[in-house]
């Protein structure tokens, strides 16, 4: 039976964060996947002269299993949302957010590799993920077997223009989004590598499946951690590669997400 309808009300419905009833936190969300990352932007965020010049305050509150840090100076309010995994744990903090007001998401997170065209501390911004993961589903209605689910085509563009901006290289195309990071079999690789797409993470479809139902612009980085191209299992957390560009798209998203607050 197909329960999708645009039309049904759902039982329980997403609730505005408490917290922040009475705190202006902008309309604009970076959902940060790892603790590493989302620890060195609040870090960067706090002390760095460059944000801290016209700095007012700061918060940090836990939200279920992440927590949430928002950063206002005198212009800009953005909120920082992390860590995550998976992706009906990450639609539950999206939809937490665009209840509170949110109306445009940056995601910064990392994937796996499954083309030789990209390796271990390359960027990805993905234009879509095709969707192997359950929740989806929820949110737009599957015409086909494993569908392909578009990020913000105008939002995705503007962030690949910030990073062009500051001459750092980065691949945008295709990935696949699974639910199962330890049945990612040599055929399901090839599978996916063969409909397009050049990483695996395990949240993004469900997120652009989310925006879209909810009318809400969002785009994507994904950095390079590990390699599954060649069939066997490299890979670089501790790579000097990989560690630099995670620094580098979070101090590109941490300016775009205050362009855009």
């Amino acid at each position: 039976m197909d329960f999708f309808s645009n039309n049904q009300k759902a039982i329980i419905n997403p609730q505005k964060i408490k917290n922040f009833l009475d705190v202006n936190i902008g309309t604009c969300a970076v959902m940060v996947s790892t603790d590493i990352d989302f620890r060195y932007i609040k870090k960067n965020l706090e002390q760095s002269l460059k944000y801290g010049k016209n700095f007012k305050n700061s918060t940090l509150i836990s939200f279920s299993m992440s927590k949430i840090f928002t950063f206002s100076n005198k212009n800009n309010n953005v909120v920082f949302v992390g860590p995550y995994i998976g992706a009906p744990y990450g639609v539950m903090l999206l939809e937490s957010l665009i209840a509170t007001g949110i109306k445009k998401i940056i995601i910064l997170g990392w994937c796996g590799a499954i083309s030789d065209k990209v390796k271990i501390g390359d960027i990805i911004i993905p234009k879509a993920a095709i969707s192997q993961e359950g929740t989806s589903g929820n949110y737009i209605n599957f015409k086909q077997d494993f569908p392909c689910i578009n990020a913000c085509k105008n939002f995705t563009r503007d962030l690949s223009l910030e990073f062009e901006k500051n001459k750092i290289k980065f691949q945008k195309n295709k990935i696949w989004t699974t639910d199962a990071i330890y049945r990612e079999t040599q055929e399901k690789v090839e599978f996916f590598k063969n409909k397009g797409a050049i990483g695996v993470d395990m949240e993004c479809s469900a997120l652009f499946a989310v925006a879209k139902y909810q009318r809400k612009n969002i785009a994507a980085v994904l950095i390079v951690s590990d390699e599954l191209s060649s069939l066997k299992w490299k890979t670089g957390f501790k790579n000097k590669k990989f560690i630099n560009a995670r620094k580098k798209a979070a101090n590109i998203v941490m300016d775009f997400a205050l362009k855009n607050s």
